[in-house]
């Protein structure tokens, strides 16, 4: 479901696809006019491999600095010479070769699903000579992934579905694939794979270059979801897309390492039927040995292989298990955080799991013995390691559940210390360079704008800008405080509250609940943001609040996340249903007019509660929501629930459709024609279901339009608008 998340690490900017980066919603803010303004635009910055160095580009070429002298700064590639070659393009993106002589320009990209993941290729000698577009005679914009051999000789790339092999001196290019098609994919993935395992790049070079090892995907026995185009042409036309809903077989995927030399393919002999498991990780251990982490179909059990990249033999060195609930394919707290690291000498890696309660971070060699580095009832999540001190960063927040710290434990086992000093209070973000030693960190709370800086590990000493820190208020026009609520059931969650600047506590105002409550998202967070559709609103005379239920990736131990396994749309609206009784209590709430509103996984948690609490909420918005859990895809869904086939009343009672007949209040619902994740027969099913129990409500549909429903000249202000109206007419705004 859409990961509308904010973690430490991500923050909702639009309530679509996966979010966006707490660095870029800085970007577009506050700090976008303050850091354009420095000699060094930290902001821009991105780590080039293996070092504390970091490149920026502006419109005389890329400049690579080192974060150990910042004064000096190297043109590396000017922007005469990017002309030169033909390149006329924004530069999204740098690969570097290992011995950083050779570059290639990532630009003119296109999306695959969610991210714009294919596009073109430029290599660059950084010693002279002219660029050139890699990929010649291949379909334009089609190359993904592309990353330099160990020997800085050749380029990989990933194109509709094959992998190539292009020699840099000569621009041979050798077709390392050749059954890729539609349902046939090498080197990258299929929608839920991408979607919900969270993984695009599906290959990786051998350490000595002479081998490549990459995922295969085979989904031709994956039911196509049959789309309707009815916009973009006199006809309407079908878009079929594989998507495999709940109770279906995942697709046959595994793993192949092709020997660049005999350019023949052995495939990697994991156990079990490749329809009845997952294969989430993959990377190399050794020349020789590629590591795999096996999850089976329920997620809840995870074997860890070394196979041999010659003979394809498979020995399983680890697992781990969670009784009661799942093992998350990525983290779920921090997108950008690492599902794994390596040690140099790759002897062994860290992780992160759920042990004795809480998130661990565990050292685990490959003989299969494992350590927990970090103890005490608190939960920690990896960071970023440094195999020079021995130093492990985490992040925690042992206090405060909607607060984000660095904190680090060294390997040799000794106490755990926190790193980010106490005046930044709240919500620390931190972007590592690869060897751990400099960070971008950023800082803000709910009373406290955004302040970036360039740090040094692990003393936390900035290192730019040479000014002092700025922390200012910030100009949202309400006011944010934190609450916690203790519900009936004895269950205390956290909350953000909302409240106009011209607030009277001796009036009543109207409540406008935000909610995703799900475990792809939480929205009670220590910064200084609220959803911006709510937030409009709030100047204009509304209380907003947003609340983590159980269920919610929060920092509070391993019972709160699983407590809601194969009980979503049951514990989790329970929870909001029960703390917004308590909130009702306030003297300054008006009972009579709360309004809830959420999209996608949040949007199935407003029609619960409209639905199964109709006599506390009067109004709601929901926007592309699950109506009944069977349609949502097999990963997903059954990795919260279960196989719907194993247990069918489970799904009943979590799905919305169930329950529609209960509604009472005022209901708009809005869904793009065009959803390839919440499918728009979730909107029909719910229209049915209201008309067959003579419901009224009102429907907004925007056809042809995404998830994110904002394609198209004036639809996201068509949206807010009529979002804003229905709220206006139903629960109106001000103090009485």
């Amino acid at each position: 479901m859409t990961k509308t998340i904010l973690t430490l690490a991500v923050i909702f900017l639009h309530i679509g696809s996966y979010g966006q980066p707490l660095i870029d919603k800085v970007r577009n803010g506050f700090y976008h006019q303050k850091f354009t303004e420095e000699p060094i635009n930290i902001f821009e910055l991105k780590w080039i491999p293996n070092s504390h160095d970091f490149w920026v580009s502006n419109d005389q070429g890329v400049f690579v600095y080192n974060a150990d002298n910042l004064s000096e700064k190297k043109l590396v590639l000017s922007a005469q010479r990017i002309s030169a070659s033909g390149l006329s393009t924004v530069i999204e993106n740098i690969v570097w070769s290992d011995d950083r002589s050779k570059i290639l320009i990532y630009t003119n990209s296109t999306k695959v699903w969610r991210a714009k993941s294919k596009g073109d290729y430029w290599y660059f000698n950084l010693s002279g000579g002219k660029g050139r577009q890699l990929g010649k005679g291949l379909a334009a914009s089609s190359l993904q992934f592309a990353k330099f051999s160990p020997d800085n000789r050749k380029v990989a790339y990933v194109s509709k579905h094959n992998l190539f092999e292009e020699e840099i001196s000569s621009g041979t290019i050798l077709k390392l694939t050749s059954d890729g098609k539609d349902k046939i994919i090498n080197g990258t993935f299929d929608w839920v794979y991408e979607e919900e395992l969270g993984i695009r790049d599906g290959f990786s070079w051998s350490p000595d270059g002479n081998n490549i090892a990459y995922w295969h995907t085979d989904a031709t026995a994956t039911k196509n979801y049959l789309m309707i185009n009815n916009t973009d042409s006199l006809y309407p036309f079908i878009k079929p897309v594989e998507y495999p809903i709940a109770g279906e077989k995942p697709s046959l995927v595994k793993i192949g390492v092709v020997n660049l030399t005999s350019k023949k393919t052995t495939w990697m002999h994991v156990p079990g039927d490749p329809s009845d498991h997952y294969i989430p990780r993959m990377n190399w251990a050794s020349n020789r040995e590629v590591m795999i982490m096996q999850l089976n179909r329920l997620q809840n059990q995870g074997l860890f292989y070394l196979c041999n990249a010659e003979t394809g033999n498979a020995k399983m060195f680890y697992s781990e298990k969670v009784e009661g609930g799942w093992i998350e394919p990525f983290n779920m707290l921090d997108w950008d955080a690492p599902w794994w690291v390596w040690s140099k000498d790759r002897k062994y890696f860290l992780r992160t799991e759920e042990k004795q309660g809480w998130l661990r971070v565990c050292k685990i060699s490959l003989d299969g013995k494992e350590e927990l580095l970090t103890k005490g009832n608190f939960d920690a999540n990896l960071m970023t390691y440094d195999d020079e001190s021995g130093d492990v960063y985490f992040e925690a927040t042992p206090y405060d559940a909607t607060q984000r710290y660095l904190y680090k434990v060294n390997i040799n086992h000794a106490d755990t210390v926190r790193v980010t000093p106490a005046v930044f209070d709240g919500t620390n973000v931190y972007s590592f360079s690869p060897d751990a030693k400099y960070a971008l960190h950023i800082n803000a709370n709910i009373h406290r704008n955004y302040n970036l800086r360039l740090i040094h590990l692990p003393e936390h000493n900035k290192v730019y800008p040479n000014r002092e820190d700025i922390f200012t208020e910030p100009n949202l026009g309400f006011r944010l405080e934190k609450l916690r609520v203790k519900t009936e059931d004895g269950i205390e969650m956290d909350g953000i509250m909302a409240k106009p600047n011209d607030f009277d506590p001796s009036k009543k105002y109207p409540v406008f609940f935000f909610v995703y409550g799900e475990p792809a998202s939480a929205v009670a967070n220590d910064v200084p943001y609220f959803n911006e559709l709510i937030a409009d609103l709030i100047p204009r005379g509304y209380i907003g609040v947003a609340l983590d239920n159980r269920g919610t990736p929060v920092m509070k131990g391993t019972d709160w996340r699983m407590s809601i396994y194969k009980k979503i749309g049951v514990i989790n609206s329970r929870d909001q249903a029960m703390a917004a009784k308590e909130i009702l209590k306030l003297n300054f709430i008006d009972s009579t007019r709360v309004a809830v509103h959420g999209w996608s996984g949040g949007g199935a948690m407003t029609l619960n509660l409209m639905f199964r609490y109709p006599d506390i909420y009067k109004t709601g918005i929901a926007v592309s929501a699950v109506t009944d859990q069977r349609f949502y895809d097999n990963i997903y869904t059954e990795r919260y629930m279960g196989l719907p086939q194993d247990d069918s009343d489970a799904y009943k009672q979590s799905s919305p459709l169930t329950f529609a007949k209960y509604l009472k209040g005022n209901l708009l619902y809005m869904h793009g024609t065009g959803d390839d994740n919440v499918h728009y027969k979730n909107a029909e099913q719910l229209i049915n279901e209201l008309i067959r129990d003579a419901k009224v409500f009102q429907l907004m549909v925007y056809p042809n339009r995404t998830h994110e429903i904002s394609e198209g000249a004036g639809t996201t202000e068509q949206l807010a608008a009529t979002f804003r109206k229905f709220i206006e007419e139903h629960a109106p705004p001000g103090g009485r």
